[in-house]
């Protein structure tokens, strides 16, 4: 699930935190998923409780999960809130370029331009 660098120039609470944010984001953690209590992550990875205390509370204030108490700590449904956003965003551009005429290769064209890839 989550692996720690110790050679990385990044921090144990970053790489925590960023793999995390990643799995929520590429959906291998689907919302609803519990992640394992702070203590039991700790001791799975050999990191001190509060470097990945630190990650959550990270993850947490990015509305990426969630913590209910003694029930746990779960991705939140906040998380797919950017997607569901971008989404509708992505359906107002396509109504937009086909009332302006254009062909789906110039739309997706000026997409990527903006994404600035290829």
């Amino acid at each position: 699930m989550i692996t720690i660098d110790p050679g990385s120039s990044v921090a144990p609470y970053e790489q925590v935190r960023s793999q995390f944010a990643q799995q929520i984001t590429d959906r291998t953690l689907p919302v609803g998923a519990k992640l394992p209590t702070v203590r039991a992550l700790a001791a799975e990875l050999k990191l001190a409780a509060n470097t990945v205390a630190k990650a959550y509370r990270e993850l947490e204030e990015a509305g990426l999960i969630e913590t209910r108490g003694r029930a746990g700590t779960f991705v939140s449904a906040a998380g797919q809130q950017s997607r569901i956003v971008i989404q509708r965003a992505a359906r107002d551009y396509a109504s937009q370029a086909r009332a302006l005429g254009l062909d789906p290769q110039e739309a997706l064209s000026i997409v990527k331009a903006a994404l600035s890839i290829d």
